[in-house]
């Protein structure tokens, strides 16, 4: 269950964490962050990350991974393959991605082509290198056009 520790909630184990995490939840509330892995997820979402899943350590592939004990992350990761190549109509997915630059990368050469515009925010107001500043993946030929907004002191989106 989210916000346990074993038996313990966190509130009674760490009272600064609780107060954090509390004080996070709010700001999340309040705001809207447009940077896609800063992402307002489901409490779905939310449970299956705080899950026991998140202490496995699982590297390799589900049905070869170097580590005993694998088979139920086996299993979240083999239904989220199932389901991306369904949503994708694809023979093939993987959804270890290396890093969220990487992880990008993967989303704009599977949905992009060269010459297509990017929208993005720009880096001083909170974007991301990959989310179009000037970057382009020459390596593999995906060349973008980015287009970069910007925030106002008060928090209004404009295009520069």
């Amino acid at each position: 269950m989210v916000g346990y520790i074993g038996d313990i909630h966190i509130s009674e184990s760490d009272a600064e964490v609780a107060e954090c995490l509390s004080a996070e939840y709010k700001r999340q509330n309040t705001s809207l962050q447009m940077i896609a892995s800063e992402n307002f997820v489901s409490r779905a979402v939310l449970q299956a990350q705080g899950s026991v899943l998140t202490n496995k350590y699982a590297e390799g592939y589900p049905g070869s991974r170097y580590y005993c004990g694998c088979s139920e992350v086996d299993v979240a990761e083999t239904l989220a393959v199932e389901r991306l190549c369904k949503l994708f109509g694809c023979k093939y997915a993987n959804v270890q991605p290396h890093s969220g630059s990487q992880a990008n990368q993967q989303v704009y050469m599977a949905l992009l082509k060269p010459g297509d515009t990017v929208l993005g925010m720009s880096l001083d107001s909170g974007g991301h290198l990959t989310h179009g500043a000037g970057l382009m993946y020459r390596g593999s030929g995906l060349m973008l056009c980015p287009i970069m907004l910007g925030v106002t002191q008060t928090f209004w989106i404009w295009m520069r």
